[in-house]
């Protein structure tokens, strides 16, 4: 069949029934039973007590002996520490890669499996078809970044305690608090990677191979992050997407000084909204052949 020809068969069906192909529960159901889904959340299940274990089995030496602390250096000090190390650690690639796969991978994957042309002849409305896919992977990302730390403080309490958050200059945040800095924190993950999700969402409709849009994602990521480590650059760092990446570490402050975050966000959806139209632009033009 060719594009004219599922268009045809589109035009030929009612628009009710258009609307109501493709529900999100389907695809989130459908979305689950991938193995691409289930290897995410069974690193995001290791993750903490991989690093339990490599705290066991490592040495006591710490940074202490210099009279300066890092989040390594604390992280056995509670699940509190354990979690922002983790978060710590994942922040730079772990987090990218996981909102890359969710994202870059959900529409090329159709047209990998030859499904993309017979979905839009089923039919479903282009732009239902991109907004049902986008949806489902922002719920997934979104999940993935609430459980990565929710589990790591439950399994960090019961290794470490269920302690205060001690931070590297000595400032303690009771658990209570800590929880809802967390949560905090997430929110502005959440926020700071809607560049990644966009840009993997864009080459996503721009490819049929999965991987190409994924990597394309991280690349850029890992490109950005070489030039941010270039002072000569200046203040045209400050634009690059990742530049404020960690900065959800002013939430661990006892006082909260929003102003970095506030505008790494802003940076972020500016780049998101730009890109996601794009995706939508590109596709709703492009001859499905695959």
């Amino acid at each position: 069949m060719t594009e004219l020809g599922a268009g045809q068969v589109a035009a030929r069906v009612p628009a009710s029934r258009a609307t109501r192909a493709l529900p999100i529960r389907a695809e989130l159901i459908r979305q689950l039973k991938r193995r691409r889904t289930q290897g995410i959340f069974i690193v995001l299940v290791l993750l903490p007590l991989i690093l339990i274990l490599a705290f066991w089995l490592g040495s006591d030496e710490s940074g202490s002996a210099t009279g300066a602390r890092t989040f390594v250096d604390l992280a056995q000090d509670s699940g509190a520490n354990l979690t922002v190390f983790t978060m710590f650690a994942s922040t730079g690639f772990l987090l990218i890669v996981i909102v890359a796969l969710f994202t870059g991978d959900t529409v090329p994957s159709e047209a990998s499996w030859s499904s993309l042309r017979y979905l839009l002849a089923a039919p479903v409305r282009r732009e239902r078809l991109l907004r049902q896919k986008i949806i489902v992977a922002a719920i997934s990302s979104v999940v993935a970044l609430i459980f990565l730390p929710a589990w790591t403080l439950v399994v960090g309490g019961i290794a470490y305690g269920w302690g205060p958050y001690v931070g590297p200059t000595g400032e303690q945040l009771p658990l209570g608090t800590f929880v809802g800095r967390l949560a905090i924190i997430v929110c502005y993950c959440l926020i700071s990677l809607l560049v990644v999700g966009s840009f993997a969402f864009l080459l996503g409709v721009w490819t049929d191979a999965p991987l190409a849009a994924v990597g394309g994602a991280v690349l850029l990521m890992i490109l950005s992050a070489i030039l941010d480590s270039i002072p000569a650059l200046g203040d045209i760092r400050q634009g690059l997407p990742g530049h404020y990446a960690f900065d959800w570490a002013d939430a661990l402050s006892p006082t909260i000084d929003f102003s970095d975050m506030v505008t790494g966000a802003l940076w972020s959806i500016g780049y998101a909204v730009v890109l996601t139209t794009a995706a939508f632009w590109h596709f709703l033009r492009k001859d499905i052949t695959s």
